[in-house]
């Protein structure tokens, strides 16, 4: 099935739009093949052709390098992350493990900025975790405690101090983490494609069909060409199950979101001319929101389970109104239609909130399903599983190997029945904060 993705991100149009765009046409060989532009392929791309240089290297994306999920998140490289089943003090050490990737996340981020200076509107602002229900406090503590013990820097902040922080009196209480960054993820993504190495050649709009593993080869159909390759990665993440890899641990979930029209400088002032900041929801599905440094209001505050290849723009409008209610509640002295821009884009999980990074047979590799942390984790995995492709080690493997592993699915119908109900009883209990 191919995949057919909405075009109206604010984030992808802030880009210019690029030209010489090639897609798989004919029959190609090559050493490495990468499935999958997204921060995870182009990062294993642009590390596979520092290690290779003289190798041929094949990039291949469904639709456009880096503008699948990727380009389409909301812009958090998380530090600390709340609804991953690490809240309570008994699991203060699997929080660990999982900070640490974090760490490493933000740190080859940094650096990839740094070499290649970057302009992704990179701020070292923090984030909060806010709830508008004072009975989450409870909940905040506990995360709090968790925190503490591992030296994270954070403070307990309550409603005066938030609507002067956000412009905003919807929050009643909040969690304030400072190591967390905020950025302009189209642009990140973006720089990934225009730093890829000379011996890496990228195809895009070319949707993977069929692939097979025969002795030492991988044979990988598309629609109007074969690759014949020596090693594939697979960072589809969202897409791995439809891949075949590694059904029984992943699903895909459909999120969308909506962004403003830059407010105007009276709007501005009408909220209190805030700094940019970020907001994460508490409660599982409540609503992810964020003020850009120019001025717009962006809101994630719908997640499903349905078909992963398409969001049509009927269903786009409808989703954009509840993001309008969203936008309403939480600034009513702002006008009713400020939203320029809705979009879609998929997350991959698993049960256990962990990711997926291995080898599967000599010469096949995967690395996915980042759970919401994909920028930062996503870009880590990426370099780490070409190193791991090569038969390499690393301290950052020996980092992620260390991490609790995926833990197994239900078969169908119980899986997606009980995805469907758990994002229910978390839609009921999140129905103040969307």
């Amino acid at each position: 099935m191919e995949l057919n993705n909405d075009k109206h991100c604010s984030w992808i149009h802030d880009l210019s739009p690029r030209t010489n765009i090639k897609s798989v046409d004919s029959k190609k060989e090559c050493e490495w093949l990468i499935i999958g532009a997204g921060y995870t392929g182009l990062s294993a791309a642009r590390k596979l052709g520092q290690l290779n240089p003289n190798q041929k290297i094949i990039l291949v994306d469904a639709q456009l390098a880096g503008e699948g999920a990727s380009g389409r998140n909301s812009g958090y490289l998380v530090d600390t992350t709340l609804n991953d089943g690490f809240s309570s003090s008994r699991e203060v050490e699997n929080y660990k493990k999982k900070s640490e990737i974090y760490n490493l996340g933000i740190e080859v981020v940094k650096n990839y900025i740094k070499e290649y200076q970057v302009d992704c509107d990179w701020n070292e602002s923090g984030k909060y975790f806010a709830s508008s229900k004072i009975e989450d406090l409870k909940k905040i503590i506990n995360f709090s405690d968790t925190l503490s013990k591992l030296g994270f820097d954070h403070k307990l902040l309550y409603n005066d101090e938030l609507s002067k922080e956000l412009g905003t009196k919807f929050y009643n209480v909040a969690l304030y983490t400072k190591g967390g960054i905020l950025l302009h993820p189209g642009k990140l993504a973006r720089s990934m494609v225009n730093t890829l190495p000379n011996n890496v050649e990228l195809y895009e709009n070319s949707n993977l069909i069929n692939w097979s593993s025969f002795k030492d080869y991988i044979f990988c159909e598309f629609k109007n060409g074969k690759i014949k390759t020596k090693k594939i990665i697979f960072a589809t993440n969202g897409f791995l199950k439809s891949l075949g890899i590694r059904i029984n641990y992943n699903f895909p979930i459909t999120l969308t979101a909506s962004m403003t029209r830059p407010l105007t400088d009276g709007e501005f002032k009408l909220i209190g001319e805030p700094k940019e900041w970020g907001v994460l929801p508490i409660r599982p599905m409540g609503a992810t929101v964020r003020m850009t440094k120019d001025k717009r209001i962006l809101i994630r505050n719908t997640a499903e389970l349905r078909n992963p290849f398409k969001m049509s723009d009927a269903d786009l409008i409808k989703r954009s109104l509840i993001q309008k209610i969203g936008i309403k509640k939480r600034f009513p002295q702002l006008p009713e239609n400020l939203i320029k821009s809705t979009w879609s884009g998929i997350v991959s999980r698993t049960r256990n909130s962990s990711q997926i990074f291995e080898k599967i047979k000599e010469n096949i590799f995967v690395a996915g399903c980042y759970n919401g942390s994909g920028i930062g984790v996503g870009t880590l995995f990426g370099e780490q599983i070409a190193i791991k492709a090569i038969n390499e080690n690393s301290k950052e493997i020996e980092t992620i190997e260390r991490r609790n592993k995926p833990t197994w699915l239900p078969p169908q119908p119980f899986l997606n029945f009980g995805i469907k109900t758990r994002l229910m009883y978390e839609r009921f209990r999140a129905k103040s904060e969307v």
